[in-house]
């Protein structure tokens, strides 16, 4: 690695813009925005529907972002930080893999510069002066059968998914049942992800809504005097974080919120940073099109006032075939016939893309061992079928050489006029509408199924006037429908919403799909297992 000095350098910085963190690592404070107009374009990286293969989004867009320099480019790259809970649960680490990573992995995969525990903080202070102020009862009237704020954990730990506080007795609090989120779900995250300023966050964190009183009157955090102690604990985490790849390329990782429960998107601030001091900024977007990527552009784009020039779609032949019907285990022999069944899938993404009249790049990352049959077969498909570009990407065994032909096809496609997105819906519609067309236009649904406690909270919402709000469905990442067990490409199913929560302070609807959680489980063998410390350096990241 690079000292962090010289990194910043590469963003036309010096040492007195920004704080340090150890010699690898610094926050900018967001005032730089002030003194730099944004000049670059955004390029986003998305995937077709996440399979236990694995597709390597991350490790693409820090391949591409390593290719680009390579050919003499200024570009920055805007990621988001790891959570802990599947860094030590199922999926592990998050920062690329083999030579496009971003870097120090260990550091960067645990606990980073502590942007994680401010949220967690920020949140958990909030729970704990609802459930004071409930205490205290001559305070307030609150109910504490309608409380609506959990509190959060780092942690995959589903023996909190509910729990119930304020046992012991009268001098311990008023029992009530709630329970635990992760923090990567938490609308404190969110906010934080879509926040532009100090000025912004407060009147975010103003709005969360957390729990009604006996009369049916809404509480947030405004009227728990509680804002202002969460904008203190949030103060330093505000400010994006700044690390490199493996070959020294500047990569600015904020925010951390999963795009199966939450937007999927790292910071509005961290891309436009990224925008102000580079002549491309490549970002991405949680698992598949369907999810982060939708998320990203009717939510953070309309939010924030950002457009793409290009968006590219991971695949690999792999998760392609997977897609075909081919096991896990079976992955390794050449199937040209589960490809092209595999294919639908990619189909539906680049459909997904075209619908928000963009028109995708699709990327191959390339596995050890991948036939070069099976990737003739994807490359005539994309090219004389769909009418898309095509590239392949071999970041993981060969860094920024191995992306130089997703690198120039990138820069020929936005060389050419990028027209200006088109949202799926408008905010304006009601509610039920703007589920409906995420359904049927992403996931190729035919209806939607409302479940009692959804319906009470569509009147809720109508009610208190948060109609207006986009959506920011929870779903299932490992399918297009709500099933996770349904692969390839589902057409015609119904969708089941079961509740629909109210994140005023984000400014979004969370309508919850089939049995999606919001707190993960770990599996029978966490990665957790193979972490150790040997010779004072962390092993078993992975």
């Amino acid at each position: 690695m690079k000292p962090i000095i010289e990194i910043v350098k590469k963003l036309g910085l010096d040492s007195t813009d920004i704080l340090t963190y150890g010699p690898y690592k610094a926050k900018i404070p967001i005032e730089i925005l002030k003194k730099h107009p944004s000049r670059g374009k955004l390029i986003l990286v998305s995937a077709i529907t996440p399979t236990p293969a694995g597709e390597g989004k991350t490790t693409i867009t820090i391949g591409l972002g390593q290719a680009l320099a390579k050919l003499g480019e200024s570009v920055c790259l805007a990621l988001r930080e790891p959570s802990l809970g599947p860094c030590l649960g199922i999926k592990g680490g998050a920062t690329g893999g083999g030579m496009s990573q971003v870097l120090p992995a260990e550091d960067i995969n645990l606990h980073f510069n502590g942007d994680f525990h401010a949220v967690t903080s920020a949140h958990n202070l909030l729970a704990a002066m609802l459930d004071n102020k409930i205490y205290h009862k001559g305070l307030s009237n609150i109910d504490p059968r309608r409380t609506l704020w959990r509190r959060v954990l780092d942690l995959n730990d589903r023996a909190l998914r509910n729990v119930i506080v304020g046992l012991g007795g009268v001098m311990q609090g008023v029992p009530r049942e709630t329970g635990f989120d992760i923090t990567a779900a938490s609308e404190v995250m969110a906010i934080l992800c879509l926040a532009e300023s100090h000025e912004d966050l407060r009147k975010r964190l103003d709005k969360i809504l957390v729990a009604f009183t006996f009369d049916g009157e809404p509480i947030t955090a405004k009227s728990l005097n509680a804002s202002g102690a969460m904008l203190a604990l949030l103060k330093d985490a505000l400010m994006p974080n700044l690390v490199q790849t493996t070959e020294g390329v500047p990569a600015l990782l904020h925010g951390g919120p999963f795009a199966n429960i939450a937007h999927g998107c790292n910071s509005v601030l961290a891309t436009k940073m990224g925008l102000a001091l580079s002549d491309w900024t490549i970002t991405e977007a949680g698992f598949g099109f369907d999810l982060g990527a939708e998320k990203f552009f009717d939510i953070k784009c309309q939010s924030a006032g950002l457009d793409t020039a290009a968006v590219v779609l991971v695949a690999t032949c792999r998760a392609l075939k997977m897609h075909g019907g081919v096991e896990l285990k079976q992955l390794n022999k050449s199937n040209p016939n589960a490809i092209s069944k595999g294919l639908l899938n990619l189909d539906r993404h680049v459909e997904n893309i075209q619908r928000f009249s963009e028109t995708p790049i699709v990327c191959l990352n390339y596995f050890e061992g991948d036939y070069s049959e099976e990737i003739e077969i994807i490359r005539s498909h994309c090219v004389n079928k769909l009418k898309v570009p095509f590239a392949v990407c071999k970041g993981f065994t060969e860094g920024g050489e191995g992306g130089i032909e997703l690198a120039e096809t990138l820069i020929n496609k936005s060389e050419k006029t990028s027209q200006p997105f088109s949202p799926l819906y408008n905010w304006n519609e009601d509610v039920e509408t703007k589920i409906l067309k995420v359904a049927q236009k992403m996931y190729g649904a035919s209806e939607i199924k409302y479940e009692k406690k959804a319906i009470r909270d569509l009147e809720s919402i109508k009610k208190l006037g948060y109609q207006s709000l986009p959506v920011c469905i929870a779903k299932t990442p490992i399918s297009l429908s709500d099933d996770p067990k349904r692969w390839g490409r589902p057409e015609n199913f119904p969708v089941t919403v079961r509740e629909i929560l109210i994140a005023a302070g984000a400014g979004f609807l969370i309508p919850l799909t089939g049995e999606i959680m919001r707190m993960p489980g770990l599996p029978k063998t966490p990665q957790a297992e193979n972490f150790d410390i040997k010779e004072g350096k962390i092993i078993g990241i992975r």
